[in-house]
């Protein structure tokens, strides 16, 4: 990969969209952006193009200068911080939502109408670890275990949750959870962890490429080799008593 690629915006967002576009075929119906602005995936797609399989696609977005395309047609009003209006209870099939709930205060609120959107599926994008940004609110960061508490106290179950592993980059959780999770058991094969898969040593956990604490390891690794000629010794005096 380019080596001054944008690690901090751009090499997340690229690694959610490779995620979303491995799942979002699998999805039909009508299926929703919630909060999508203009759909756009920041690679030169829409987000559209990935659900090829979709009856529908609706984007909705909270106020009139945040719209993307200033009254289009499939684009709806929806502030997720008031109470969800009747008639978009239980409408989408799927929802769609890509890192905008660190920027909602009454982050349980917009959760809540996230899951009550949906009759089945809610896909989710969200930073774990990013600096401040946005002039318009940055309130929250967000765990694995976070957003599968979330998911439960709504009545969901996790099919899927992963996050990118960069070295010195952003992080990103990506999550797909569903109301129906029977029907899902033969697309999804997933347990629950925290753990990076390329994660070393004693702190192998989301985050640990993204915070290297490189002196840290540093001294360890200088204490380790210190104490080799001792332990080599103790190591001889044992043998020599045998």
């Amino acid at each position: 990969m380019n080596i001054f690629i944008d690690r901090v915006h751009r090499l997340p967002r690229i690694w959610s969209n490779r995620e979303i576009a491995r799942y979002a075929h699998l999805f039909h119906g009508d299926i929703v952006n919630v909060s999508g602005w203009k759909d756009i995936d920041k690679e030169g797609r829409v987000y559209k193009a990935y659900f090829v399989n979709a009856t529908s696609y609706t984007i909705t977005n909270y106020k009139t200068e945040a719209r993307g395309y200033q009254g289009h047609q499939d684009e709806i009003f929806l502030d997720l911080q008031e109470a969800l209006p009747n008639d978009l209870r239980h409408k989408f099939d799927v929802v769609f939502n890509h890192t905008t709930l660190e920027h909602i205060y009454d982050v349980k609120r917009a959760f809540s109408n996230l899951c009550s959107l949906s009759k089945d599926i809610v896909i989710i994008v969200v930073p774990f670890l990013q600096q401040y940004h946005a002039h318009y609110g940055d309130y929250w960061r967000f765990s694995p275990l976070a957003i599968k508490k979330l998911f439960e106290d709504h009545g969901l179950e996790v099919l899927y949750l992963s996050f990118n592993s960069s070295k010195m980059s952003s992080v990103y959780i990506f999550s797909i959870a569903s109301k129906h999770p029977e029907k899902w058991r033969n697309h999804f094969d997933w347990s629950f962890s925290s753990i990076d898969p390329k994660g070393r040593g004693g702190e192998p956990y989301i985050g640990c490429h993204a915070i290297p604490n490189i002196a840290y390891k540093l001294k360890r690794l200088f204490i380790h080799i210190m104490a080799l000629p001792n332990k080599a010794l103790q190591w001889a005096r044992l043998r020599s008593r045998r």
